[in-house]
């Protein structure tokens, strides 16, 4: 059971290799971390005498304290994340093994980017992972969004630091601009344009919270890099001047 309510604790990421050199098989035991991959390769997956098959495309989390063992089929190269779910809140049981599907290319731009920043700005790097985890979780819930929305949203997720604007969202996501308002409305109860400035001000919350950056780098970071712009929208939509927040 696994806890997402709270950003996870990172301990170590980044991307591997296995298989090489006449290696076919690892095992593994993380006593007290959680393990997230995102595979690109054919292998077989044994976690706890339970047996899985991984295909490119697939994506696992392992719990804290199973033992894992891979079988290769040669050179095998994937995105891991090693981390401790946050200690409270409420638990969702996830699927050891899922096929993410449309969802791939989201999350391994949202690992690569973790990836990218871990180095220098840990804060950002935890961002981008619970914002895959959250994604992962919802890959097991029944029903779900309109794919549509879906790939909106995920094109959203993606792009929060950068333009967004809704033709291009519409176009990613395969449909007209008025056709995705309407589904998006229906699903959300928001507007796209509504949605991107929630979803913008949750990230600037946790990195104003979480991490030590300027706040001109975390307005940059959220897609609002002109400050007076970034402190208003802090006070209208979570009550407070993006200092103040900070505590």
């Amino acid at each position: 059971m696994l806890t997402l309510d709270e950003p996870p604790r990172l301990r170590n990421l980044g991307q591997s290799l296995h298989g090489t050199g006449g290696r076919r098989v690892d095992r593994f035991r993380l006593p007290d971390l959680w393990q997230l991959h995102l595979y690109r390769y054919d292998a077989d997956l044994t976690v706890d005498g339970e047996s899985y098959r991984i295909t490119p495309g697939r994506v696992s989390l392992i719990p804290a304290g199973a033992t894992s063992q891979y079988i290769y089929r040669g050179p095998s190269e994937h995105l891991y994340v090693h981390f401790r779910p946050a200690p409270s809140g409420a638990a969702q049981r996830i699927p050891v093994l899922q096929d993410a599907g449309a969802e791939v290319p989201v999350l391994t731009a949202l690992l690569s980017s973790a990836i990218a920043v871990w180095p220098t700005s840990p804060a950002r790097a935890t961002a981008e992972v619970w914002a895959a985890l959250h994604r992962i979780a919802a890959l097991s819930e029944p029903g779900g969004p309109h794919p549509a929305v879906g790939a909106a949203m995920a094109h959203i997720e993606s792009g929060l630091a950068g333009t967004l604007e809704v033709p291009r969202i519409a176009a990613a996501a395969g449909v007209s601009h008025n056709h995705l308002t309407r589904l998006f409305r229906a699903e959300t109860g928001d507007t796209v344009v509504a949605y991107i400035r929630r979803r913008r001000m949750h990230r600037a919350r946790h990195l104003l919270r979480e991490s030590t950056l300027p706040i001109p780098t975390v307005a940059a970071a959220v897609g609002i890099p002109d400050l007076q712009a970034f402190n208003k929208v802090c006070r209208r939509e979570l009550g407070a001047a993006p200092r103040a927040l900070r505590g």
